[in-house]
């Protein structure tokens, strides 16, 4: 106990209104994540014309008030984002790890200005599927930028708690979607749900011109000056940093640091001197795969990331309305609202978990409940138990904010050291984003074709075989300092010396 109020005490003193400040800035690019992964649900029969409206309204527009699609268009539709989140998960981890972390996330901003103009004007299904490509880039991107942004400036005794931000915010951005859903649902006003995150878009831009380069980042690069004077603004400037400066294993002589303190002090915040020296180079996603030391921890975090997809959490976060609405006719819409404001409230709650209890722990037991649940959806779907299925999918969402959720952004960044965290962070929110491409892709006609419900004993199974290879293959990393203690090298490397 007096350890816990200890640990409470030291990050309440960490936790500055300027880092606050940073993680909300930061984080509205995996909010845009969620956005635009659930953009589509509760609007989806009207958009393509099988309905007029889920609620009664009308809105005078010069554009078609919907776009007529077949179930197999709709999912290129849907799909198509998650392409666009390949391209850019792919891409972001060489160009944060070389061009920075800030750089980076600007230039998401990009295409989550750009991507929505083209859906909100759509007037045929090639557009529409080309702005959400244009917002899937800037999504893939951001989730792979963000958690490591967020990493590098938390407080050492809560990067478990920090880093869930990431997930609480792709919560929070499914639930603003379903609930603009819930009452935009209608005629031409679910253009007004698409536009909504062109808004996000610029406003955040203009949010990280008051965001520094991560300080880690900066000490890598030869600005160890600049790096200390960010970090002490980020702790706040009563704090001893000392310690949280010595973990980044950055060698710089004193003059050095005076100096470009000097420098800078006038000018917190701006950009490094233009002559100092580059970094070693960081190992690109081929050579972290081929590296032997890197590989474990490749393979861990795309076993975790692929788990957080086809265990069937975005069955529920872009299909659950068309699920449901044959069970549920007049609460499908609502149910969905529920389900994501239930998420974000877990998730919120959950987020010291992986700090108390460890990652793997809050990973094993999230895929526990998410299997067992998938159970009672297919048992309540195919057989047409209303209140089984609808208890069974706030419970699938709730076990899914336990571990599932939140963990595998975290993973990467303590897997792996600093020369391989861009490459390993590509390769997991690669396999993320394949993943949720074969589940928006063939989802509806899996589940069309095996009868209603009966897709989720696939997922059961699914959650089994994941649940046995994590607890086998993925380590412990809580309270364990650096890559070689988290794989047991340090150890090894002590008794060979």
């Amino acid at each position: 106990m007096a350890r816990e109020e200890s640990l409470a005490k030291s990050l309440a003193q960490d936790t500055t209104s300027y880092l606050c400040y940073l993680l909300f800035i930061t984080t509205l690019g995996p909010l845009q994540f969620g956005f635009h992964l659930a953009e589509l649900n509760a609007p989806q029969e009207v958009i393509t014309c099988a309905k007029k409206s889920i609620l009664s309204a009308s809105l005078r527009s010069s554009l078609p008030q919907c776009i007529p699609m077949k179930t197999e268009q709709f999912a290129i539709v849907s799909s198509i984002y998650t392409l666009g989140g390949l391209l850019g998960a792919l891409s972001a981890g060489s160009v944060c790890n070389k061009y920075g972390r800030l750089l980076s996330m600007r230039a998401t901003t990009t295409f989550f200005v750009l991507g929505p103009l083209f859906e909100t004007f759509a007037v045929n299904i090639g557009l529409l599927a080309f702005g959400r490509f244009i917002s899937g880039i800037g999504a893939g991107a951001a989730v792979v930028v963000v958690p490591i942004y967020i990493s590098e400036i938390a407080p050492p005794k809560g990067k478990g708690l920090f880093g869930a931000f990431t997930q609480v915010m792709i919560n929070m951005g499914i639930l603003i979607t379903q609930l603009l859903g819930y009452f935009l649902s209608r005629n031409s006003m679910w253009r007004i749900i698409l536009a909504t995150a062109g808004g996000i878009g610029l406003f955040q831009l203009f949010g990280l011109f008051f965001v520094p380069e991560s300080p880690k980042w900066l000490a890598e690069h030869s600005h160890p000056g600049h790096a200390r004077s960010i970090l002490r603004k980020i702790r706040g400037h009563g704090v001893d940093i000392d310690e949280e400066v010595k973990a980044w294993n950055v060698n710089s002589s004193s003059d050095q640091i005076y100096e470009e303190e000097s420098l800078l002090n006038s000018r917190e915040g701006a950009d490094p001197p233009k002559n100092a020296k580059t970094a070693s180079p960081s190992l690109g996603m081929l050579g972290a795969l081929m590296h032997a030391e890197t590989r474990p921890a490749i393979i861990a975090v795309i076993a975790v990331m692929v788990a957080q997809q086809l265990t069937g959490i975005n069955s529920i976060v872009m299909y659950s309305v068309s699920l449901l609405s044959a069970l549920l006719p007049t609460t499908a819409a609502l149910l969905t609202v529920a389900v994501s404001a239930l998420n974000v409230i877990v998730s919120v709650l959950c987020a010291p978990l992986s700090d108390k209890f460890g990652r793997k722990t809050c990973l094993l037991l999230s895929i526990a409940g998410m299997g067992i649940n998938s159970v009672l959806l297919a048992v309540g779907i195919s057989y047409s138990i209303k209140l089984l299925s609808g208890i069974a999918t706030l419970l699938f969402v709730a076990s899914f904010a336990v571990g599932l959720g939140p963990v595998p952004f975290i993973l990467a960044n303590e897997l792996v050291g600093a020369h391989a965290v861009g490459a390993t962070q590509s390769w997991a929110l690669a396999a993320n984003w394949i993943a949720t491409f074969l589940v928006s892709q063939f989802f509806p006609m899996l589940n069309e074709v095996l009868g209603k419900g009966r897709v989720y004993y696939v997922f059961a199974a699914l959650a089994v075989a994941f649940g046995l290879f994590i607890g086998w293959w993925v380590p412990e990393t809580k309270g364990k300092h650096g890559a070689d203690e988290v794989w047991g090298r340090k150890e090894t490397r002590e008794r060979l010396e």
